[in-house]
């Protein structure tokens, strides 16, 4: 049996930076998803890490344990407090936001 990583792709009001995100586990390809869509990746037990990118950008690399049977759940998008959108051109990790739930 496996374990099931949920990321969903959510904002509340306008996001600036739209498209699709791409998911990254553990640094490899894992899946895409759309802006108010869901998609689950299975994952083996145990320790991960997660990022989403969209070209340039991308969030900061989230490490999370799941066992097996568990679900894991993430939300990320693009929207920010005007600071840190305007800080993230210079430092893209700081684009997207990724968050457990």
């Amino acid at each position: 049996m496996s374990a099931t990583l949920k990321l969903t792709h959510r904002t509340i009001g306008v996001e600036v930076r739209r498209g699709p995100y791409e998911a990254i586990v553990d640094g490899k390809h894992a899946g895409t998803v759309e802006l108010n869509e869901t998609i689950d990746i299975a994952v083996e037990p145990g320790h991960h890490t997660l990022q989403v990118r969209n070209g340039r950008n991308s969030s900061r690399t989230k490490s999370f344990d799941v066992a097996e049977g568990e679900i894991a759940r993430f939300r990320c998008g693009g929207k920010s407090p005007l600071p840190i959108f305007l800080l993230s051109f210079i430092v893209p990790s700081l684009a997207l936001t990724l968050k457990r739930e």
